[in-house]
């Protein structure tokens, strides 16, 4: 259990659980009704695809035992929050579980239905035959009735338990409601039953599950894609170093960190100097020279030589493990739009129970048979089942993402379209997501008396087999120049020295020295130079026996098209804002070059200060990054999109995913998700028609159940047609989109209208 106490009031608290055994929403709503009935329980919110509850209430209420019990009675298993492996195994048996039921249902119930149709259709000699066909058909039945559908009365009878029924309390009571009154009739001697009716029923519906959880539960692992630290590390014992499990290492020990190696966990230099790339923490583009003393934290990488680190923080205490700590509260909270779909699920399954028992009464009061009476009962119950309802965003959300995946765009949950769709507020992380993500040479100084040629040859032997970021940028500049290093030229070099954050040292065989570093080491060697460039580029100088020869301004630029692709959203109503843990130099003149204002620049942020930035930006908003410093971001956003060259940690906390450099998939993802729900609501009305006509008829005259279960397959097929225009239409990009009401998007117009606002 994980707990934090409410700022509100000493009394109040929350705790966050992981509960087993979920099948589908109706689960999640019924737990919830459960734990809301206890003493002391003011709320508790169950995310179904995440699996991860938030109890909110008096201290005393929340112990772990006490809501375990309550949630054991009904069915289910609650614990901690999930393990990243547990997670895996949770997610591949949900899949496989639904793979081989539907396989079941579609492999017998062929052969129902095939026996169904030859007696509906009249195609048998005699009445013997037919009779002898129906009891086939039955035991075809049998397998998807008891085997195929037994999730479905599993979660249904949890749910009454809970008092809180859903879809699947519908479900259990048309398909075995269809094979009781199918005996009933074989038992009279009748061959016109309806197993087929049951079939259907099971079989369409665990296609929908399965559509349902292969889109929502496969983006679901960001809680466990952040940095875990190495099982073994190598600790201080004794004056020796010594490996040991990540595990038993205690505050005060001392561990050593070789050049390359990541930091396993929280905690201070204490030997030496080090060079550590800090990106995934803070997004910085240039490594960062720490020394003794410094504070460092766990996730970031070790450029220099091996280091001195004294724990802090053990392992599961270090900033990371808090941030994903801070993801799981972020997601198990619930958004206005799913408790209005909640609210909408707990009556609409006792409502279709009620007028079934309406519709049998009243016929039976119409001096209607009793048998009639059942089946008309039977035909309101599977015309109230929810298979176009359900259909009707999940196809509408896999047309659009086929569409989106030809314009290198991933959704990776369908309620994605609708989130995207309504946002108001777009921020941008710097490095890697709106620059390349490595710096790179932007412009070079040469010396008076100096032939440039002469510069770049020593700058490339000089930058030779350096691991450093500004090296390599370095010599990735000079290889687009045409310059190498031979072999013969790399056997002048006698001896390399590289002093982690000022530079490197290089004797050349004639007995030249080459310094190649920063300007304030240079001038600790008595060199000076020129003031070129601004504060916010990088720069490495080149000296050779105490004289300098040239510069080299390095810096980020923004990747192409991502000037026009801000600016084109600009224009659509959108607040936009750059939020980067870089320095404000760099932020603010990468701004200035994609025509964003001081304003809507956020340099030198924290992840934490990114989220509490993101959630006051106008709502709903997206927010794009790319590391596993914009995680807790990703989180907060109403939609996280990941661009090309995200960490995995990034990649699955995002709904968005971006399989091609730069940012114009955002546009082309917001366009999208634009046409996808108006899609999705012209679905929802047509299988709401659908419905309110389908019940009125059942109710009022004779339908058989299987011209029932027809009209709901009708039903789907418009909503599976109407989904399809997203395949089919063919358009010219987000530039030709119109707004909502037919009109073209314009600044501060329609349903974009908002009010940008300063963020502190």
């Amino acid at each position: 259990m994980t707990s934090s106490t409410h700022s509100e009031s000493r009394d109040l608290a929350e705790a966050l659980f992981s509960v087993q055994g979920l099948w589908c929403t109706s689960c999640a709503l019924a737990v919830e009704a459960q734990l809301e009935r206890l003493p002391g329980v003011t709320s508790a919110s169950l995310h179904y695809p995440s699996a991860t509850l938030l109890v909110c209430g008096h201290a005393e209420a929340l112990d772990e035992s006490v809501l375990a019990s309550a949630v054991r009675r009904i069915g289910y298993r609650l614990g901690p929050p999930e393990a990243a492996g547990d997670a895996e195994a949770r997610l591949e048996k949900e899949s496989r579980y639904l793979i081989l039921r539907l396989l079941i249902a579609a492999s017998f119930g062929m052969w129902t239905m095939i026996a169904s149709l030859l007696i509906y259709a009249g195609a048998l000699p005699d009445a013997g035959l037919e009779q002898v066909l129906a009891w086939v058909s039955g035991a075809f039945a049998l397998p998807v009735v008891a085997y195929a559908g037994l999730p479905f009365y599993r979660a249904a009878w949890r749910t009454l338990r809970a008092r809180r029924p859903g879809m699947d309390a519908l479900v259990s009571l048309g398909t075995l409601g269809a094979v009781g009154v199918s005996l009933w009739l074989l038992y009279q001697g009748s061959a016109e039953v309806y197993f087929d009716t049951a079939v259907m029923l099971i079989l369409l519906l665990l296609a929908g599950r399965l559509v349902e959880t292969l889109c929502r539960h496969r983006g679901l692992r960001a809680l466990h894609a952040l940095h875990t630290p190495p099982a073994d590390v190598r600790r201080r014992d004794r004056g020796r170093w010594r490996s040991c499990p990540v595990e038993v290492v205690a505050p005060g020990d001392c561990l050593c960190v070789d050049q390359g190696e990541v930091l396993p966990l929280d905690g201070v230099l204490r030997e030496g100097e080090a060079l550590l790339d800090l990106a995934p923490l803070t997004g910085e583009s240039a490594p960062r020279r720490c020394l003794p003393g410094d504070a460092v934290a766990a996730g970031c990488r070790n450029l220099g030589g091996p280091l001195i680190l004294e724990v802090t923080a053990v392992a599961g205490e270090c900033r990371l493990d808090k941030l994903r700590e801070q993801m799981w509260w972020q997601q198990a909270r619930k958004g206005e739009l799913q408790r209005l779909a909640d609210r909408f699920a707990a009556w609409l399954s006792p409502l279709a129970v009620a007028l079934a028992l309406f519709t049998w009464g009243m016929a039976l009061l119409a001096g209607v048979p009793g048998e009639e009476a059942l089946v008309r009962a039977l035909s309101v119950l599977v015309v109230a089942c929810p298979c176009a309802v359900g259909l009707a965003v999940p196809l509408a959300g896999l047309a659009g993402s086929g569409q989106a995946l030809a314009r290198g765009v991933v959704f990776r949950d369908p309620s994605t379209f609708e989130s995207l769709a309504g946002i108001r507020a777009a921020a941008f992380d710097k490095t890697g997501t709106l620059t390349p993500g490595e710096p790179r040479v932007l412009g070079v100084n040469v010396a008076p008396d100096v032939v440039r040629a002469t510069l770049l040859s020593l700058a490339a032997k000089a930058a030779r087999d350096s691991q450093h970021p500004l090296a390599r940028a370095l010599r990735r500049h000079l290889r687009d120049e045409g310059v190498t290093v031979t072999k013969a030229e790399a056997e002048g070099v006698t001896r390399a020295e590289e002093l982690a954050g000022r530079g490197r040292r290089v004797r050349l065989d004639d007995g030249r020295e080459l310094l190649l570093g920063s300007r304030s080491w240079l001038a600790e060697q008595g060199i000076r130079a020129p003031e070129y460039g601004e504060a916010s580029s990088s720069e490495i100088l080149l000296a050779c026996d105490g004289r300098w020869l040239g510069s080299f301004a390095l810096g980020e630029q923004p990747l192409p098209g991502t000037g026009e692709t801000l600016a084109g959203l600009r224009e659509a109503g959108l607040a936009l804002a750059l939020i980067s843990g870089d320095r404000r130099g760099a932020v603010e003149s990468l701004g200035r070059t994609l025509g964003l204002s001081a304003e809507e620049c956020y340099p030198e942020r924290s992840p934490e200060a990114k989220a509490r930035l993101v959630g006051a930006l106008p709502q709903p908003s997206l927010y794009v990054g790319d590391g596993i410093n914009d995680v807790l971001g990703l989180a907060t956003a109403t939609v996280g999109i990941a661009p090309l060259g995200a960490s995995s940690a990034a990649r699955e906390g995002a709904g968005v995913v971006l399989m091609r450099p730069g940012i114009e998939g955002v546009a082309s993802a917001w366009w999208l998700a634009r046409r996808t729900r108006r899609v999705m609501r012209q679905n929802l009305v047509l299988s709401g028609l659908y419905n309110a006509l389908a019940l009125g008829l059942a109710a009022s005259m004779a339908i058989p159940p299987l011209i029932a279960v027809l009209a709901m397959v009708v039903s789907s097929l418009s909503v599976m047609g109407n989904s399809a225009r997203l395949a089919w239409h063919d358009s010219a990009g987000p530039a030709a989109e119109p707004g909502e009401a037919g009109e073209p998007l314009r600044p501060g117009g329609g349903e974009f209208a908002i009010e940008t606002k300063r963020v502190s």
